[in-house]
């Protein structure tokens, strides 16, 4: 079983920048890969990001993609969401799941994939 705990959200105004954190524990950090998703008020969860096992691979929905990073650093447990340019779109309580499999498949975009979900953390991005 995989323990997350999200950190580093915050109020920021449009066009700032934050850096989310997730501290994993409890599987070897690099036997999966790992994902970013939000969750706006009314609304569903929904994918914003996902990293593979070695770091090697990423994946960004439409909506954030040239203006989020997502990293990874095997050796501190910790995979990282750098947010540029925020928008006020981007208000949500973001969340990290660790995939279920070793490899990300073809439905990475999809948060059944993950498990592991820690509280979140508030991100909120005033006009």
């Amino acid at each position: 079983q995989v323990q997350l705990v999200e950190s580093g959200g915050g109020l920021v105004q449009a066009g700032g920048s934050l850096r989310l954190s997730c501290a994993a524990s409890g599987r070897t950090f690099s036997s999966y890969g790992m994902g970013w998703f939000r969750q706006a008020p009314g609304k569903e969860r929904e994918f914003v990001a996902a990293i593979s096992w070695s770091g090697s691979s990423s994946y960004y929905a439409d909506s954030v993609k040239g203006r989020f990073t997502i990293s990874r650093d095997n050796a501190k447990n910790t995979v990282y969401l750098q947010m540029n340019s925020l928008k006020p779109e981007d208000t949500a309580v973001y969340y990290c799941g660790a995939s279920r499999l070793r490899y990300l498949t073809v439905n990475y975009r999809s948060s059944s994939e993950y498990g592991g979900w820690g509280q979140g953390t508030q991100v909120t991005v005033s006009s």
